[in-house]
């Protein structure tokens, strides 16, 4: 496994005994990233077996209800599970004043460091990187100051040629590092072996952007051309366009438009309005323009790998 993501809920607005407001984990090689934290998300995430100490970075988009009402119940309970890791959270200016409150008002002490990193940059920025990936913020267009993330899997080490390192005799063991870091060999004569020769390239990376609440807007896709995979919002179907406007909200022809538009591998249709009974129709709507369409759903996981 290269990429997972699995969706924890992805329907908009208030929750209802069969959806729940947005949020997603994302598995990249070992690490587990937390996106957005609607109301329920610890929940879900017993529900689907995920280990609470594997979470150590949380991105939320902005901060309506649906996308981070879950949070302060997620860290009361690292809290009371006795944590002692450090907690990075990644959100938009006015998410610490929020979090420092709530926890002041009800005299609740954490176990371990919480680190906010407080966002208001306006232009795609990276705000995180590890060994496994690098995240890019996606400016979008909504009510109120949100992003997108986009998620970049590093680059592994090259794979070691053991036959073709075997005719090469004064190539040693303290060598091999070296050369899964892509440097060349240079032999006790002076003659230089070329890496490619003894080594075979890295597993094929991939990329995953994901556009939470967003009005329809170009201005992102240099940002995510040519992504693995893309979810986007569809909060209303297209005869509902007129709402979608208003609301600063997409429709899934719109996705599905800014999906061709960049060129994407696979487009993910989400954040759905209670008003709608019938899932599959976002599907059809969207699939007019765009063919590789798949429909979000609880518990759904989505898996990119070579």
């Amino acid at each position: 496994m290269s990429l997972k993501l699995t969706i924890l809920g992805c329907h908009s607005a208030t929750p209802r005994s069969d959806a729940h407001p947005t949020s997603q984990v994302l598995e990249i090689k070992n690490g587990c990233y937390l996106i957005d934290c609607g109301e329920g998300t610890q929940k879900q995430l017993r529900k689907f077996q995920f280990k609470f100490s594997k979470i150590e970075n949380i991105f939320i988009s902005h901060l309506h209800g649906d996308h981070f009402f879950g949070l302060i119940g997620l860290i009361s309970t690292f809290s009371l599970l006795k944590r002692q890791n450090d907690l990075h959270i990644f959100a938009p200016k006015g998410a610490k004043e929020i979090i420092d409150l709530q926890l002041k008002i009800t005299k609740s002490y954490l176990h371990y460091n919480l680190i906010i990193h407080e966002l208001e940059t306006k232009s795609s920025t990276l705000i995180f990187e590890d060994k496994n990936v690098s995240v890019h913020t996606i400016p979008l267009k909504h009510r109120i100051y949100t992003n997108g993330f986009l998620f970049i899997e590093k680059r592994g080490e090259r794979k070691l040629n053991i036959e073709a390192i075997k005719q090469f005799p004064d190539i040693d063991i303290c060598d091999y590092q070296n050369l899964k870091n892509g440097r060349d060999f240079t032999r006790d004569d002076g003659s230089i072996v070329d890496n490619s020769i003894l080594t075979f390239d890295p597993k094929k990376t991939f990329t995953y952007a994901y556009c939470s609440d967003t009005a329809f807007t170009e201005s992102i896709i240099p940002i995510i051309k040519h992504v693995d995979l893309l979810y986007h919002e569809s909060t209303f179907l297209e005869k509902h366009s007129d709402l979608a406007q208003l609301t600063k909200h997409s429709t899934a022809l719109e996705a599905a438009k800014i999906a061709k538009m960049a060129q994407v591998k696979k487009l993910l249709l989400g954040h759905y309005s209670s008003r709608y009974k019938d899932l599959n129709a976002f599907k059809i709507e969207a699939s007019k323009i765009f063919n590789n369409v798949e429909l979000s759903y609880e518990g759904a996981s989505f898996y990119l790998n070579d």
